[in-house]
């Protein structure tokens, strides 16, 4: 075997291969908060509210599908659930998964021209 022949048989893909409509159901909705905004604007990151089995890989395969850009990095993190009191009764919210989305130079995402 020659090098270059070596050199493509343990190359991996360049991208994985997912199913268009599990993607779909990996983004359940934006952020829309202060710190959200200020993020957006400073370090070209947008915030999403994600499903709770999702996976960098999964989430930055739903964003450039969903709204045809190119996703540099994913940063995800858990948001735990606020404890509430109805009464007597002590009830507790949902946790849920958050996505910070860095899009590549030059790339943005509209949110009114994407409905």
């Amino acid at each position: 075997m020659t090098d270059a022949a070596k050199k493509t048989e343990t190359k991996a893909p360049a991208g994985r291969r997912f199913n268009a409509a599990q993607l779909m159901t990996v983004v359940l909705a934006p952020v829309v908060s202060e710190k959200s905004t200020m993020v957006a604007d400073k370090n070209r990151q947008y915030v999403f509210r994600v499903a709770d089995h999702a996976t960098k890989p999964l989430i930055k395969a739903a964003v450039e599908l969903m709204f045809k850009t190119q996703v540099q990095s994913v940063t995800v993190s858990n948001v735990k659930g606020k404890k509430r009191r109805f009464g007597r009764v002590e009830g507790r919210r949902r946790n849920w998964k958050k996505a910070y989305v860095r899009l590549a130079a030059g790339q943005e995402i509209n949110f009114a021209a994407t409905e």
